[in-house]
């Protein structure tokens, strides 16, 4: 049903290039371990277009590495959550995160957001039917 795509470190980085200065274990061992748990690389995912899979590993994979590494050789922000007011004497600064308990990890990444506006066709319900059942069988008898 689903579709596995390989990974490829160089296209990574030259999609989003303010990961060029990490290293290829960091993304190759650190964070692609990470984003295949969230989005599934092994084939049997909802996902059946290779284009597609490779986009949304590849934004799992931004997303994580911003997380954990940061951008542009910087460390990863410590602030969580969108900036609702800031002061500048003593400097003061307020940070809200009304997210759903199912979006709020996702959400503190411009990757992680693509990613979960990309994925909502796929978590939706899916029904598959069961088999037909049969009470009389034989109803001549």
């Amino acid at each position: 049903m689903g579709v596995k795509v390989d990974f490829s470190y160089a296209n990574f980085v030259a999609i989003y290039p303010q990961f060029a200065t990490l290293t290829q274990p960091q993304v190759l061992q650190g964070a692609l371990p990470v984003a295949e748990l969230y989005c599934r690389n092994d084939g049997s995912g909802p996902v059946s277009s290779a284009d597609t899979q490779t986009t949304l590993l590849n934004l799992m994979v931004a997303h994580v590495c911003q997380l954990t590494y940061g951008a542009n050789g910087q460390a990863p922000a410590g602030i969580v959550g969108r900036v609702s007011n800031a002061g500048e004497g003593s400097v003061s600064v307020a940070a809200e995160f009304p997210m759903t308990p199912n979006n709020a990890w996702f959400m503190q990444t411009p990757f992680g957001a693509a990613f979960w506006q990309a994925t909502a066709a796929y978590r939706t319900m899916r029904y598959i039917p069961g088999p037909r059942r049969t009470f009389n069988p034989w109803p001549n008898q």
